[in-house]
């Protein structure tokens, strides 16, 4: 009987599947108000880009159009520990929150700020390999970097969502009303970055130097 009924005994047909009324939701559902899990998303493949280009380009002179950076390396490397601390921690985060202010200029900063910093990465990866070998930069990398990788992804996703949200607010009074709470949701999002720039600034200013050493 239920191969001519063409059912299985619990199984649901066409029409009740409808009835249940759940649809799937598109990603971009209620653009720029994706919700903060979906920024990160974002923020993380933009980030992985930069780390897929710098991959891809190994032979790019690094520092060539940016001969501040090394300039900046050799004063940053004669500071104390605690020099170092204060240096890390007024450095990224001033450049977390300036992302987050400037965001609403067609979200330039944040956009460039995740690409580059991927592509950084890379880059100085592929330098520190060649002179050293892989497990110096891994080791070099990774105790402050599970703090700091993912406190510029949430940093630089709350000034995504609010950077859109701005955005969307000079063409839409719907979108206008909500920037205020947009504002104060990331501006949560943004201490929570901060919290982990100051103890990612701890380990690469006290623990780093100390774990490099036993490679050197």
């Amino acid at each position: 009987m239920c191969l001519l009924s063409g059912k299985m005994p619990g199984m649901k047909n066409n029409s009740e599947f409808f009835e249940t009324g759940v649809t799937p939701v598109p990603f971009w559902h209620n653009f720029p108000d994706l919700g903060i899990k979906k920024w990160i998303i974002i923020s993380s493949l933009l980030f992985t880009l930069g780390l897929v280009v710098g991959v891809f380009t190994p032979g790019v002179d690094l520092f060539s159009s940016l001969e501040n950076l090394t300039e900046i390396a050799d004063d940053v490397a004669v500071l104390s520990p605690l020099g170092l601390f204060i240096f890390f921690v007024v450095n990224n985060i001033f450049k977390v929150v300036m992302s987050f202010i400037l965001s609403s200029l067609l979200c330039i900063f944040p956009l460039v700020s995740l690409i580059l910093n991927g592509w950084l990465i890379s880059g100085v990866g592929h330098l520190i390999v060649e002179q050293y070998s892989f497990g110096f930069f891994m080791m070099g990398i990774i105790p402050h970097g599970i703090f700091e990788i993912p406190a510029l992804i949430i940093g630089q996703a709350a000034a995504l969502s609010f950077g859109c949200m701005a955005i969307a607010s000079i063409f839409s009074s719907e979108k206008r009303a909500k920037l205020l709470p947009n504002f104060r949701e990331n501006v949560k999002y943004l201490g929570v970055a901060a919290g982990l720039l100051v103890i990612a600034a701890v380990v690469e200013a006290f623990i780093t130097p100390s774990i490099l050493n036993l490679f050197i």
